[in-house]
């Protein structure tokens, strides 16, 4: 407990009678940290906190590495900036060896700067020397950060655009150079790379790869392709939104929990221009941001995420999940959590012309490729409608095609009253597309009304493609019941296939094998909503829990 001799020694709050230190003293927070634990992580709300014992270092993640910034000492304070602005902490503030701390509220804090105008005045001082300085908040602000790679890559090359994605879903910097760029060479420090080599990725003090995997770039850059233990208790399939809050929420209640993501963190909804409906974030998230800070969370609270890695198979028996290149984990439990892909348009032309102008999903990282170019958009879904507002900043014109009537029965009446703001988004209504041209890249659309034979050409720079997503769940051992579409089944659908062979009742999320659940948009009968998914990943660690309670009541038995 907090005393008010322990608040005398803290130098802002020295001049204090004792009796205002007593009435600080009796709301302050006592919080006991262990070396590398935090008070207060970047973004955390406003408070202020006075060092009691130990040190405090100031830390900011910069290109996804934690770095120290600066130190507080016994008698310092920190938060000073937070509680005079009214923001976030613009760094994290973690325990450098065993240390104390006290923790005040904002409304304690006011309640002892209006008995001490000093307390203010002096909080005050120090908030506007952490912000000035090339040591403070506006010197990081502006310093620049040394890229962690560089990569020569074209726009319209497939390849070079899902390396391009795979970097920054991993919240790796990178120069991105574009073979006709006038100062590519410059940049690259050197002749560029022949087309034939493109992409070619270059680390930073490192390795330079021609038209590398994803596999050998996680490795060169340091993200996680091995597990670290042969056994977990929790192994979750897919890092969407329901694999990473199953992958918070097990980390954070003491669970040994990996994630396993064949491709990059985010899932389909990492792939969203921008979601306005998701609650908390006012102002609209990026389904790539949404992802990233899930990614960063799961990380920090000690979650194994392994990237480029496919579960080629899963023993039902044994619960031994098998990936590719011969590694096998031990799981306690599983949880599938692997999503649907987007649907593929099957018209002429379209295979060979995939990442060659035309896209699957519309990330809010795609919109600078598309600056001046003729845009489309085959939809008339929420993704779509975030893919044009999004597109619309840059694009020369957006072009909405869907084979209904208009967007009224499929999308959300905000982004409607949003697209027709927008002078440059125009919607094409009861088309469908039937054909795509060009030579090496997409150049031309042919349209078509449904049911008819005539067909028109539209110039095209760019096709977008979000038609809905299908479940990929051919890998999953036929022990675990799917419907005809491949969605998995749980709970109350799975006791109706008969299927279930425990007496008590399957759980909500439990799948036909007990001990392996699945939750978000591959589960039977989602409600395709990124806000649904990250509760059924919450819900999934709570059955979990049970799962495990009853397994070990079974063992003492």
């Amino acid at each position: 407990m907090v005393t008010a001799e322990d608040v005398s020694r803290v130098a802002i709050f020295a001049g204090l009678d004792v009796a205002d230190c007593e009435r600080l003293a009796r709301v302050a927070a006592d919080i006991a940290l262990r070396p590398d634990e935090y008070a207060a992580h970047e973004g955390a709300d406003r408070a202020l906190f006075a060092v009691l014992e130990g040190k405090i270092e100031a830390v900011k993640l910069v290109d996804g590495i934690e770095r120290v910034v600066g130190e507080r000492e016994v008698g310092d304070i920190f938060g000073e900036v937070p509680i005079t602005l009214g923001t976030v902490f613009p760094v994290g503030f973690r325990a450098a060896e065993p240390s104390r701390v006290m923790r005040v509220e904002p409304r304690d804090y006011h309640a002892v700067a209006a008995v001490g105008p000093e307390v203010a005045k002096e909080v005050g001082r120090l908030a506007a020397h952490r912000m000035s300085g090339t040591r403070g908040l506006q010197g990081l602000a502006s310093e620049s950060s040394p890229p962690r790679a560089i990569v020569v890559g074209s726009s319209q090359d497939a390849a070079s655009t899902d390396l391009r994605r795979f970097l920054e879903r991993n919240q790796i910097s990178c120069t991105w150079l574009q073979p006709d760029d006038a100062d590519a060479a410059e940049r690259w420090s050197g002749p560029l790379p022949p087309a034939e080599d493109l992409p070619v990725i270059r680390v930073i003090d490192g390795k330079t790869v021609v038209r590398p995997q994803l596999r050998r770039v996680a490795e060169l850059l340091g993200l996680g392709t091995e597990p670290q233990a042969a056994e977990y208790d929790a192994v979750v399939v897919g890092a969407g939104p329901a694999g990473l809050a199953a992958a918070v929420y097990g980390a954070s209640e003491g669970l040994r929990t990996i994630v396993v993501e064949r491709e990059v963190p985010g899932g389909q909804a990492g792939t969203s221009s921008r979601i306005e409906n998701y609650l908390g974030f006012h102002e609209g998230v990026s389904g790539d941001d949404l992802a990233s800070r899930a990614l960063r969370q799961a990380r920090r609270l000690g979650a194994e995420i392994l990237v480029t890695r496919e579960i080629v198979r899963i023993d039902p028996a044994t619960r031994q999940v098998h990936l590719d290149g011969g590694d096998v984990l031990r799981a306690r439990t599983i949880i599938l959590a692997c999503g649907v892909v987007w649907r593929r348009l099957a018209v002429d032309g379209g295979a060979g012309l995939a990442g060659k102008g035309v896209w699957y999903g519309a990330a809010k990282s795609d919109a600078p490729a598309t600056h001046g170019r003729v845009i489309h958009i085959v939809g008339a879904g929420n993704s779509a409608g975030q893919a044009a507002i999004n597109f619309s900043t840059h694009a020369r014109s957006v072009t909405i095609l869907c084979r209904g009537d208009g967007l009224e029965k499929s999308m959300s009446r905000y982004l409607i009253d949003q697209i027709a703001t927008r002078p440059n988004i125009s919607l094409i209504p009861r088309v469908q597309v039937v054909a795509l041209h060009g030579d090496g890249a997409l150049e031309a659309i042919e349209v078509g009304a449904p049911g008819t034979s005539e067909t028109a050409w539209l110039r095209s720079d760019g096709l977008f493609i979000l038609i809905g997503a299908d479940t990929e769940t051919e890998w999953l051992p036929s022990e675990i019941a799917r419907d005809e579409n491949g969605y998995v089944l749980t709970g109350s659908d799975v006791a109706a296939t008969g299927r279930w062979e425990l007496e008590r009742d399957p759980y909500l999320l439990e799948t036909s094998v007990p001990g392996i659940f699945a939750c978000g948009d591959v589960r039977f009968g989602p409600v395709k909503r990124v806000a649904a998914a990250v509760g059924e990943g919450s819900m999934a660690i709570a059955f979990v829990h049970q799962y495990l309670r009853e397994a070990e009541t079974a063992v003492e038995a």
